[in-house]
């Protein structure tokens, strides 16, 4: 029989330190604040958490009272990924955005704003920037959350944005190491695979995490997908040879290593909650998100007590465990000491998303265009939306162009039938179409071959990735579908 020179109350409080659990309302439930007493030193916010930058302080100070060092971690990359704006549509444009203007400046001020903001609501560790090269156009949920298909540009700027964010004492944690831009399936949903040779990935995926470990981040998130060329046999959230002999040996990164949601299926589906979290404390993670979609004191339980077996069997080293559960601890005391934490009730520049998000616009005009005028019809071509964008954020340009011209009216639109369906609702109104991602939706690109042959003066909003060609009497890309981008967008249709 093994024992235990830690004894099972440290065994146990270290196997709570290492979660991030979510939970469900706007203020926090009895068993998380117990939790919290016992040695969860984590927790993860999600839009549903949040009513108002005023309700999110009332939160994290309840958080607090319990524990004062907690982690409040929340998946806000600002762009199409907001949880603090998620019923209003975000302030910031999104990386996409920021990387079309390629601004390295511009983008450390929007980081630097964006962490301002988390940190005067209580919020010290975010888990972004998405660091991941966009090399497949066809990724169902990357896409505009990446910096670009440019390696050097997402290193540069992953490292900027990395600066801001920490410029206001929160933690930025860079995802989705080793990169989930060269995938074509959404983890959340399967296993993806990226198969390319080492070379490749040295040079391609891994440069963005070198320059944000060179920019000192303090976390790095791992991502549930499986490359060959690192690990024939486990996703990288679950592989040694990816997070400690990769990560930590050849990178020296020596900062906390978070896992991305165990509830996803690429990790539920295959190995099971409990015995994926197992894995990867085993492989070199030291923080396990388990926020999403479960969120209750049983998945705490059970994730607590999977740990505590583990080490009993000897599948999981104590020594492992310990170290994990410090190295949260050692962040936790990094944000409580962050001389910036001070600064987050200053006066910050409430319009840096906004001029972003202007500059982002890339404008294509036929000649014959001229700006609205009237209030046109928009019709926003809806693809399904990606579970780490969610379907409950607003998006498109309807709202800001009826405050723009009053009257505007507006319908959604999907399927085969959806141009003749748009002409047909839109009457002798001009058109402005709006879609997202018009490449990987062939329903989408027909809709529009349909509306430009019938109404050539129609204008398209493109909202996602660039990639298919400009058409349209004026052709607008925004590069993301924050509310600012829409702004944007408007501001061009009407020749504000």
């Amino acid at each position: 029989m093994t024992t235990f020179a830690s004894g099972t109350d440290t065994l146990t409080r270290d196997a709570l330190t290492v979660l991030q659990p979510g939970f469900t309302g706007t203020t926090a439930p009895d068993w998380l604040l117990r939790r919290l007493g016992e040695g969860l030193a984590s927790v993860g916010l999600f839009g549903r958490n949040i009513a108002s930058p005023a309700q999110l302080a009332a939160l994290t100070a309840q958080l607090r009272a319990e524990r004062e060092d907690v982690l409040v971690a929340i998946d806000e990359e600002g762009g199409d990924v907001t949880r603090l704006e998620v019923r209003t549509g975000s302030s910031f444009p999104g990386n996409h955005a920021l990387g079309a203007v390629d601004d390295v400046e511009l983008t450390r001020e929007v980081a630097a704003e964006l962490g301002r903001r988390l940190a005067a609501c209580g919020v010290n560790f975010n888990w972004a920037p998405s660091a991941d090269v966009n090399s497949n156009p066809d990724n169902p949920v990357i896409g505009v959350r990446s910096f670009g298909a440019d390696t050097a540009l997402a290193a540069r700027h992953t490292a900027a944005y990395v600066t801001g964010l920490q410029s206001a004492g929160v933690a930025a944690c860079t995802k989705h190491f080793p990169g989930h831009g060269d995938t074509a399936v959404d983890s959340h949903h399967a296993m993806p695979r990226i198969d390319v040779d080492a070379t490749v990935l040295a040079e391609r995926e891994l440069a963005p995490f070198r320059a944000a470990i060179a920019a000192g981040t303090r976390a790095v998130m791992s991502a549930h997908i499986l490359v060959p060329a690192l690990d024939p046999d486990r996703p990288a959230t679950l592989s040694r040879r990816i997070l400690t002999d990769l990560l930590r040996g050849e990178l020296g990164y020596e900062g906390l290593i978070v896992t991305d949601g165990m509830e996803m299926q690429a990790i539920a589906g295959t190995y099971g909650i409990e015995r994926g979290s197992v894995l990867a404390i085993a492989a070199g993670a030291d923080a396990i998100c388990v926020g999403g979609g479960l969120a209750d004191d049983d998945i705490v339980r059970r994730l607590r007590d999977a740990l505590v077996e583990a080490v009993h069997t000897g599948e999981l080293p104590e020594e492992r465990l310990a170290d994990a559960a410090e190295r949260i601890r050692a962040l936790a005391r990094w944000t409580a000491a962050d001389p910036a934490r001070g600064r987050a009730a200053d006066a910050g520049d409430d319009e840096v998303g906004l001029r972003a998000a202007r500059r982002a616009v890339k404008v294509t005009v036929a000649e014959s265009f001229t700006s609205l005028t009237e209030p046109p019809y928009v019709a926003s071509f809806t693809p399904v939306a990606n579970i780490a964008v969610g379907d409950e954020t607003p998006w498109g340009v309807a709202a800001e162009l009826s405050r723009l011209l009053p009257g505007t009216e507006t319908g959604g639109f999907a399927g085969p039938d959806a141009g003749d369906q748009v002409l047909q609702a839109a009457g002798d109104r001009r058109i402005v179409a709006v879609v997202r991602d018009e490449h990987r939706h062939p329903w989408m690109s027909a809709a529009l071959d349909t509306l430009l042959k019938a109404r050539p003066d129609t204008v398209v909003v493109e909202m996602g990735v660039p990639q298919a060609a400009p058409r349209g009497a004026l052709h607008l890309a925004t590069h993301g579908a924050a509310r600012v981008c829409g702004r944007a967008a408007a501001e061009a249709i009407a020749g504000a």
